[in-house]
């Protein structure tokens, strides 16, 4: 045991190698990222010709030259480079667009921040704010931008680039959390074979977030803030849901291969499609293909924490033009719908698709095939022909190249092709996350990783239909192919392709 404390003492030693900063450069830091001052007063910002005056913590200067200092384009205007030895150190005058800008001082910068006026005596650019500083806010904020081009984001060193993530070893998701984890391990190594992304060497830090949400709060708080990861990749850890979110977005950490059940989040991206769009695509086939009316469809759960999924379907159906009713728990009781959409687990599934037998109804039953695929086996012949399932991807979806990469994987790892599903998940995430660490270079940062992951389109897996991201989305896939089971057997008949649902309003 105390050996395990010591190897935990000194990995922290080793992974906390972020850049060493005085106390004046990290309130500088601070009030650059955030806008709040070492005094907790309450900071103010100038903009537009007018002058209009808002809260420093509106326009920190993050916000548009970000948080690595090297301004990104927005709204026509291109903020500059904030890098010091640009700025300041013996670059003598420099011509842009015809301007001379002699180089800046402590003296002149704080000008520029203060009253938007270069070292030469030019205006700045009015979309810049003039921040009202006092001294010591302004000595702090300069003392930081003289460090910024070599203030790394954690998880960053010359050799290595650490990901991170979360994987039970015990209970119900340990077969899960073992295929996840011998994906990762494998993509990783064949990449460092073949000398890693940009010269760095990939490490994988893998926390057991236990079965609780205390254990798994302590094992997050653990790989962010002790380990100091620069990015996760696929996590098992579903008892943490909205605390994931949070704790992701308050320290501007990317997460790739996971979406909670809460919803969406700017800094996660998911390779497949929700339940919500998978969904949608049944209700989808259930209108042009099974004649189910708009007022036809009933949201049905089980179980208390699949509420909240079970409501975002409903909404989303009722944004497609449905008639839909508030959900309803299921608690053995028949239910009267032309179509039953599903949020729940295989034993539920049963015992709903039993209570309606008993009751004489026999409604089409929608679900996804990643929540009860396993319950359709138990199903009487009553039910052929009457469950849709709803699939990511299908083995038509699969090229040469894709079914390689995954034989590869189960050959050199020992893992059961039965789990297909979880192995393609976690290959198009490490996929997803590679591809986006090879465009944005040797300078990685978290802010340019989001914005590499935004920008990619079309990714072809080989095992999934074309992958898109965007500003504004956060799932590779948009919808889901539709599967009829056919009973006894079952056998299972795609009668629906894949097809990108419109966006929602």
């Amino acid at each position: 045991m105390r050996g395990g404390v010591l190897c935990l003492s000194l990995l922290s030693s080793f992974c906390a190698q972020a850049l060493d900063l005085t106390e004046h450069e990290q309130a500088g830091k601070r009030l650059y990222r955030e806008g709040i001052s070492s005094s907790e007063a309450q900071l103010l910002a100038r903009v537009g010709a007018s002058g209009l005056t808002v809260p420093a913590h509106v326009l920190p200067c993050a916000s548009c030259h970000g948080a690595d200092g090297r301004g990104r384009a927005e709204g026509g205007v291109r903020p500059p480079s904030l890098d010091w030895s640009r700025l300041g150190l013996g670059q003598g005058e420099r011509q842009t667009n015809g301007r001379s800008y002699p180089a800046y001082t402590d003296s002149t910068l704080a000008r520029a921040i203060q009253q938007g006026i270069d070292p030469a005596g030019n205006r700045l650019d009015a979309a810049m704010p003039r921040f009202e500083l006092t001294l010591a806010d302004q000595r702090n904020l300069t003392a930081y931008l003289k460090r910024l081009s070599d203030d790394r984001d954690p998880g960053v060193e010359e050799d290595v680039l650490r990901l991170g993530t979360l994987l039970p070893g015990s209970g119900p998701l340990a077969d899960a959390g073992h295929v996840v984890r011998a994906v990762i391990e494998d993509g990783l190594a064949q990449l460092n074979q073949q000398g890693g992304i940009h010269g760095r060497r990939l490490e994988l830090v893998v926390r057991d977030p236990g079965n609780d949400p205390s254990s798994a709060s302590q094992a997050l708080e653990r790989l962010l803030d002790e380990q100091q990861v620069f990015a996760l990749i696929s996590p098992l850890a579903p008892m943490l849901d909205e605390q994931l979110v949070a704790a992701l977005e308050q320290r501007g950490v990317p997460l790739v291969g996971s979406t909670p059940r809460s919803g969406g989040s700017a800094q996660i991206f998911d390779p497949l499609p929700g339940l919500p769009a998978q969904l949608l695509s049944l209700a989808e086939h259930a209108r042009t293909a099974l004649g189910v009316p708009a007022d036809g469809l009933q949201v049905v759960y089980a179980g208390a924490e699949q509420a909240s999924l079970a409501e975002q379907v409903r909404e989303r159906l009722h944004k497609q033009g449905w008639a839909t009713r508030p959900a309803q728990l299921f608690a053995g009781q028949a239910l009267e719908a032309q179509g039953i959409v599903f949020v729940g687990r295989a034993q539920a599934f049963t015992e709903l698709a039993s209570a309606l037998q008993a009751a004489g109804r026999d409604p089409y039953l929608l679900a996804a095939s990643s929540q009860v695929a396993g319950a359709v086996a138990q199903l009487p012949s009553q039910w052929s022909q009457r469950v849709f399932l709803a699939y990511p991807f299908v083995p038509d979806d699969w090229t040469e190249n894709g079914l390689a990469t995954l034989a590869g994987v189960q050959r050199r790892q020992g893992l059961d092709p039965r789990q297909a599903s979880l192995q393609v998940n976690t290959l198009c995430a490490l996929r997803l996350l590679t591809d986006a660490l090879k465009q944005i270079g040797r300078d990685a940062s978290r802010e340019r990783l989001v914005v590499a992951l935004e920008g990619l389109h079309d990714v072809n897996t080989g095992l999934t239909p074309a992958l898109n991201f965007g500003p504004g989305r956060r799932q590779g896939m948009a919808g889901a192919h539709v599967v009829a089971v056919s009973l006894p057997g079952p056998r299972f008949t795609a009668v629906a392709p894949y097809r990108p649902l419109p966006e929602m309003p």
